[in-house]
């Protein structure tokens, strides 16, 4: 494993990948907060830009505001699943901006989307059993850039409360 501070290879074609992986897992509980805060289109749009750079278009600045828009909405939010779900869509469009660094702080960016769901899916009042069928799901639909990318990285760092006990789970699972 390269030392933290090395550069690792990061490709446009890899975060395509990543960044449309992270909007499924991100569109998983959109309707989270779209539940609470129906007239707030950010998270929305925050997917819908991952999604358009990982179709082919181009990184731009509008794809990080739509990014910064959505952690803005998670802020604002008032119920607690509402608030993660933004916040997964947040991570969805900053996937496009994960910086080519053998950093354990690029696994949170990573795997942000995926375990932000998980996280609102838990408090959303479901059965405990629902978030860890959300973190299986995105096990199982991560593109082999996801698997790639974090072979080149350091394993997730520790902290971060439920959400990165989440992301070490996702890793964990997703390195085997």
């Amino acid at each position: 494993m390269p030392p933290e501070s090395a550069e690792i290879e990061l490709s446009e074609h890899e975060l395509r990948h990543i960044a449309g992986y992270a909007a499924d897992c991100a569109r998983r509980v959109l309707s989270l907060f779209e539940q609470s805060h129906p007239a707030d289109t950010r998270p929305r749009e925050a997917i819908d830009a991952a999604d358009a750079f990982a179709g082919g278009g181009r990184r731009t600045a509008a794809l990080r505001q739509r990014a910064w828009a959505a952690y803005k909405a998670a802020q604002e939010a008032t119920e607690p699943a509402a608030v993660d779900a933004a916040r997964a869509a947040s991570h969805a469009a900053a996937a496009a901006y994960l910086h080519p660094k053998a950093s354990a702080h690029q696994v949170k960016h990573l795997l942000g989307a995926a375990a932000h769901a998980a996280r609102a899916e838990e408090l959303s009042g479901e059965d405990e059993r629902v978030a860890a069928g959300t973190l299986e799901w995105a096990r199982q639909h991560a593109p082999a850039a996801v698997t790639e990318v974090l072979g080149r990285l350091p394993a997730a760092p520790p902290g971060g409360g439920r959400v990165g006990e989440f992301v070490r789970d996702l890793d964990a699972a997703l390195r085997t």
